[in-house]
């Protein structure tokens, strides 16, 4: 199951990129991996087309493996947590950091 979701901060955890945070663009279920704005950067060559009249260079962000992301959770000691689920009071199915026990807020 996907714990991360769009519009998530994250903190990376291992990897070249480690202790650098970001907010998930976009999650990919199925490839286990997540585009975080600003992180993972990758140079693009790209060709002049119809859509794009110019050529040359373009960075963009590429897709970083779920298991080196971590939620950034407010009030969490050194900011990260892992998540579990609750039902809250109104009956709807919310996240919920483990170490402070508080609600995180989703979309």
């Amino acid at each position: 199951m996907n714990r991360i979701k769009k519009g998530d901060k994250v903190r990376v955890i291992s990897g070249k990129l480690s202790t650098k945070e970001g907010v998930v663009l976009k999650v990919f279920p199925k490839n286990n991996t997540a585009i975080v704005e600003g992180l993972n950067m990758v140079k693009k060559h790209t060709k002049p087309s119809a859509n794009a009249e110019k050529g040359g260079i373009i960075e963009k962000e590429a897709p970083i493996n779920l298991s080196k992301l971590a939620l950034v959770a407010p009030k969490a000691p050194r900011g990260v947590s892992k998540i579990s689920y609750q039902i809250n009071k109104s009956g709807k199915k919310v996240r919920i950091a483990k170490k402070t026990n508080t609600e995180i807020a989703g979309k």
